[in-house]
């Protein structure tokens, strides 16, 4: 071998050499670098109030009796009209005896708004301001064959026996004295119970401002016979499609009056607002 190929060998054999170790110290250092980790910032702390609520759920006129507890809500979420734990902690043992004005579902948290102490009327707590309970006597061929449940809204009719203008005999003459009055309770009952669909009773105890309970005592009177006539609940509520064509329709029948009289003295009575 001449000495000229063996420089060769040589230079290469040291080349080689010297690249595996350059490759080995810098994958060394790799190894050694430190792993830097970076977490997530470290989320605060949800704070919890022990806030009444129901266990259960409660129908309107429901007593509450058993039905109330305490249960956590996160601070964010509570009002200033929920009943804490840390202010009332026998808010439990004062509301016993109280009675729901609306109802609730299991898990709600109570508003003493929401809510009737046992010593105040139940039917006068659920009256808007302003307005009259008045009872009128039904039965189920004078009420919608018994259909009629609280909360729906009906129009009084009126039919009653009249003299001939010749004064030859009489007819029978009907026209609709009120219109869309609430019903709140037939008989003692303020709300469908158990599923019930059909209410046969012999009261009807309906909502009215004081004008219309004077017309409405008044037609009792002067009637042979009071119908309830159930009218859609798409035309009998603020808000609902038909409410502004009623409101129109009463303009209508402003003139329609009941004539009463008082000691000798008589007064018209506006029947249809």
């Amino acid at each position: 071998m001449s000495l000229a190929r063996v420089a060769v060998i040589g230079v290469a054999f040291v080349a080689a050499l010297g690249a595996g170790l350059l490759a080995l110290n810098l994958s060394s250092s790799k190894s050694n670098d430190p792993v830097i980790i970076t977490a997530a910032p470290a989320q605060p702390p949800v704070k919890l109030e022990d806030v009444l609520t129901t266990t259960k759920a409660l129908e309107m006129g429901a007593s509450v009796n058993g039905a109330l507890g305490w249960q956590k809500w996160p601070e964010d979420g509570i009002g200033p009209t929920l009943i804490l734990k840390k202010n009332e902690p026998d808010a439990i043992e004062k509301l016993k005896g109280s009675v729901a004005r609306q109802s609730f579902f299991a898990g709600e948290p109570v508003r003493e708004a929401k809510l009737i102490r046992p010593d105040h009327g139940f039917m006068s707590a659920i009256l808007p301001a302003g307005k009259r309970a008045v009872a009128v006597r039904i039965a189920a061929d004078t009420a919608a064959g018994g259909f009629i449940l609280p909360n729906d809204h009906v129009d009084v009719i009126m039919t009653r026996k009249v003299a001939n203008s010749d004064g030859q005999g009489e007819h029978m003459a009907t026209e609709t004295v009120l219109r869309n009055l609430r019903v709140l309770a037939i008989d003692q009952a303020v709300q469908e119970k158990d599923g019930q669909k059909v209410v046969v009773g012999t009261t009807a105890t309906l909502e009215v401002d004081p004008d219309q309970a004077e017309a409405l005592t008044s037609a009792q009177q002067m009637a042979d016979r009071l119908v309830l006539s159930l009218r859609s609940l798409s035309d009998s509520i603020p808000g609902t499609p038909g409410y502004a064509a009623f409101l129109l329709a009463q303009d209508k029948h402003q003139k329609s009056t009941i004539r009463v009289v008082r000691y000798g003295q008589s007064t018209d009575i506006t029947t249809t607002k």
